[in-house]
């Protein structure tokens, strides 16, 4: 196969071919099943280094005028895969290794469900009196907010890594917090061991 994708910022076993670039974005999408954001499509490229962000760019204009996919808002923000998607998907998905696929379904289900702790979980940071930042995170189960917490951290960036820390298992942090109140040694042990 000719490698005609520019390289630069692309890991070891990443995508070197336009072509596996696109049948990789339509293979993530159809794994998704739903509509998903465009920047979260680019930064699961990014940050496991599958693919150039330009290239990346660049597949994903020719899926949309092909119709492969679509955008699904007004604002573009959105896409999802079409009929047309799919069927690259399942014929040549097989195209590119299995541990890739693997790695791209598994990026692709964590950043759903963090977007899905981010809506239905809401962490507020304010600049704090005094200098510092409050953090105030809030679990809710859909129907009613489970609990509320307030921290008080030195700096932004502490308070974002929070906040990244949170949306990744907020229902972590109820368990720890649960067990701790209720005293229960056996609930705390089991909070503790998810810790590690």
């Amino acid at each position: 196969m000719d490698y005609d994708a520019f390289t630069g910022g692309i890991e070891p076993g990443g995508l070197r071919s336009r072509s596996d670039i696109g049948i990789m974005l339509c293979y993530i999408l159809d794994c998704v099943g739903k509509p998903f954001r465009t920047d979260d499509l680019t930064e699961i490229f990014q940050e496991n280094g599958f693919a150039n962000y330009f290239e990346t760019m660049s597949a994903l204009s020719e899926l949309i005028k092909h119709k492969n996919i679509e955008y699904t808002d007004e604002e573009k923000r959105y896409i999802a895969i079409t009929d047309n998607g799919r069927l690259i998907a399942s014929q040549l998905s097989t195209m590119l290794s299995l541990s890739i696929r693997q790695k791209a379904a598994a990026a692709a289900a964590g950043l759903v469900r963090i977007r899905k702790n981010e809506n239905e979980n809401p962490v507020r940071i304010k600049r704090a009196e005094g200098g510092g930042y409050s953090v105030e995170l809030k679990i809710c189960d859909g129907i009613r907010e489970l609990m509320a917490l307030m921290l008080f951290v030195p700096d932004i960036s502490e308070a974002n890594r929070i906040k990244r820390s949170f949306y990744k298992n907020p229902q972590r942090l109820y368990s720890v917090i649960l067990a701790g109140a209720t005293g229960d040694n056996d609930m705390i042990r089991s909070a503790l061991e998810e810790l590690k």
